[in-house]
């Protein structure tokens, strides 16, 4: 391995570090919102609504985040804002009412959606020499390390103590090591842009063209992707799944997610945009075994989540990367997220509301979107030539 390519994998190492000890803290809040909205009085449609809202914001930051990251050349201090607005997650341990842990649910949300267009901008420069699919596979599966640390945290301290507010005191100490970790990364790749190389962004195509065919395909296919906490409110209120173990299947998909995310990774520098398929694939059939009532179709329909997340996670980021010029890849960025955001959100808001009317009904809509990915996908490949 030369010199170019250590380099390079000593930033992806270290935002790995980093998205670790973040994920212990916003996946840990995660694993349990649901069910924590839910005992502070939220319903169904609250809940959609708060996991909607959150990521739609966070995901629609990313289009003014990602554009004064390109304009300003401020990666890292606009990395580091998005950071610190992790702190919102220890502070719920503060909330008295639904209405206050949602605005700090959805304050985390934004500092991500701050955080993340810069952040991946500076992981594209570092991939460039160790393969896009790898290179950001690498980072997720260190990410996901933190993101089953994090349920496995409130599993404990439920079955210890009955409630949540304690683990979400606890998370105060993985957000300190997580900033340390952040100015130790800054130290060591002041300037990762050096590492980028020729390759795969010379294919760039003007923006923001190049990216509505995929930018229809992540629409559907987020629209029709139930968020956890939905998931989790129905475990909850049939009683599926246990109250304690509710954040350890979130867990077990973070370790799915994980694995997933490595060989998907592989595979896509190996056989390029088809390996997209698998994330409508793997998300198809999750409706039908996570809205039920058996426990054991519970726990596959939370390995597939977890692999469909390990899925997007890679490859959709991985395949922005692949088809953006350098100077543009903050806005990029921007696009892609504000477009899976905005979808995820109608597509919560629309599963919440017909959570009330009717579970047949939400398994619908998510069958139908899915299969409306897998359609859209042949414009995909004539919006962009494959990779080499």
């Amino acid at each position: 391995m030369d010199g170019k390519h250590r380099a390079a994998y000593t930033v992806i190492v270290l935002f790995g570090v980093v998205s670790l000890f973040g994920d212990i803290i916003y996946e840990g809040a995660r694993s349990v919102s649901g069910p924590y909205l839910y005992l502070l009085g939220a319903g169904a449609l609250a809940v959609g609504v708060v996991a909607g809202l959150g990521e739609f914001l966070g995901y629609a930051l990313r289009l003014v985040s990602g554009y004064l990251a390109d304009t300003t050349r401020h990666y890292w201090a606009i990395t580091f804002i998005g950071y610190g607005m992790l702190a919102a997650v220890p502070l719920l341990v503060l909330a008295g009412s639904w209405e206050g842990a949602a605005l700090l649910l959805i304050l985390e949300r934004m500092g991500k959606g701050i955080r993340v267009p810069a952040r991946d901008a500076i992981l594209a420069n570092a991939t460039t020499t160790v393969g896009r699919g790898w290179g950001f596979a690498v980072h997720e599966a260190l990410d996901q390390i933190g993101a089953i640390i994090g349920p496995l945290i409130f599993t404990a301290v439920f079955l210890a103590q009955g409630d949540y507010r304690n683990g979400f005191a606890l998370l105060a100490i993985p957000f300190a090591l997580m900033i340390l970790a952040l100015l130790f990364a800054r130290h060591r790749a002041p300037e990762p842009a050096s590492l980028e190389g020729g390759g795969p962004a010379s294919r760039a195509t003007t923006l923001p063209g190049s990216l509505l065919p995929y930018g229809v395909f992540t629409a559907l296919t987020m629209a029709g992707f139930a968020a956890f906490p939905i998931i989790a409110y129905h475990f909850a209120i049939t009683g599926t799944v246990s109250e304690a173990e509710i954040p350890l299947f979130y867990a077990v998909a973070m370790g799915v997610d994980a694995v997933a995310a490595l060989v998907i990774g592989r595979a896509y520098d190996r056989f390029g945009l088809v390996t997209l398929l698998s994330v409508p694939l793997l998300a198809i059939g999750i409706p039908f075994l996570a809205f039920g009532t058996n426990y054991a179709f519970a726990f596959v329909a939370v390995v597939l989540w977890g692999a469909a997340m390990g899925a997007q996670e890679t490859i959709l980021r991985a395949a922005v990367a692949d088809y953006t010029h350098i100077s543009k890849r903050g806005t990029a960025y921007g696009i892609f997220n504000t477009v899976y955001g905005a979808a995820w959100f109608a597509g919560s808001i629309f599963i919440g509301w017909a959570y009330t009317v009717a579970v047949p009904l939400v398994v619908g809509f998510l069958v139908t979107m899915q299969i409306g990915a897998l359609a859209a996908f042949a414009r995909v490949r004539h919006g962009f030539a494959a990779p080499a």
